[in-house]
């Protein structure tokens, strides 16, 4: 998939577990709703860390496009390290680690450190680089180009600053679903973790599949693309994404958030 249907898809996906966790009791008070589809909008670009080409490759400048290169290498060196027979031989490391269940827990955990940590400056990273990705994805025709970029840090900082500080209010969010002493803002980690698996299920949509289930062998490859029957993959931006999956995404986001906050 593109960008702006992975990012769609992200914020379509946490509204839905807003949904989802209020039937089951545990409402979303309205900033994680909305911080938290937020974040999966980002976090649904992430995994796209490996490619050079990617947006997320040049939404920080310089440093993710530096990054970007290491993550490149690391991915490929994973593979040719744990590669079985059955594999193919590849030139690069894209779609390759971090587009593997292991990669999104660990990121997703990783980010839960940082939130309960690091305090509020933590908490401030975070939103920060994820507002910045979802401003990259959502809103990708007001983004495009190297001259919008400030413009976008500069808007990405004002919101993330603006959003921890409704959370920080008494009952906003900060301690949602973890309560005990030392746990706020753990639940940051949970919109990380499926921002990214939301990108490996829509990229296993598309011909190449993903190797999602990385390191669990299957048959002769450890690197399984796994995807549905090849007649229903799609090429990625092709009319199936943009005529048919961003406005299911759309309608679904809104069912979603809809529900989530009981007007349905």
């Amino acid at each position: 998939m593109m960008g702006p249907a992975h990012s769609l898809s992200g914020a379509a996906a946490w509204l839905g577990v807003g949904a989802a966790a209020a039937a089951f009791g545990y409402p979303m008070p309205w900033p994680v709703l909305l911080v938290g589809a937020l974040v999966c909008a980002g976090a649904a670009l992430a995994p796209d860390l490996d490619h050079k080409a990617a947006t997320i490759s040049r939404a920080f400048g310089p440093v993710s496009r530096w990054i970007c290169e290491i993550v490149d290498k690391l991915s490929y060196a994973v593979y040719k390290a744990t590669r079985k027979p059955g594999d193919a031989r590849r030139t690069g490391g894209h779609r390759t680690l971090t587009h593997t269940w292991l990669w999104a827990v660990l990121i997703g955990a990783g980010s839960s450190v940082v939130a309960t940590t690091c305090g509020r400056w933590g908490v401030l990273a975070i939103l920060f680089v994820h507002m910045v990705l979802a401003i990259e994805g959502l809103l990708w025709r007001a983004a495009r180009g190297s001259s919008s970029d400030v413009l976008v840090w500069l808007l990405a900082a004002t919101s993330a600053w603006i959003l921890a500080g409704m959370l920080d209010k008494p009952g906003q969010g900060s301690d949602w679903l973890f309560s005990d002493p030392g746990q706020a803002y753990m639940w940051l980690g949970l919109p990380v973790v499926l921002g990214a698996l939301v990108h490996d299920i829509g990229d296993a949509l598309t011909v190449s599949g993903c190797p999602v289930l990385w390191p669990i062998p299957v048959g002769r490859k450890r690197w399984y693309p796994v995807g549905p029957p090849k007649v229903l993959r799609f090429r990625a931006g092709s009319w199936v994404e943009l005529r048919v999956l961003m406005p299911v995404f759309m309608v679904l986001g809104g069912v979603g958030g809809a529900a989530a906050l009981n007007f349905i």
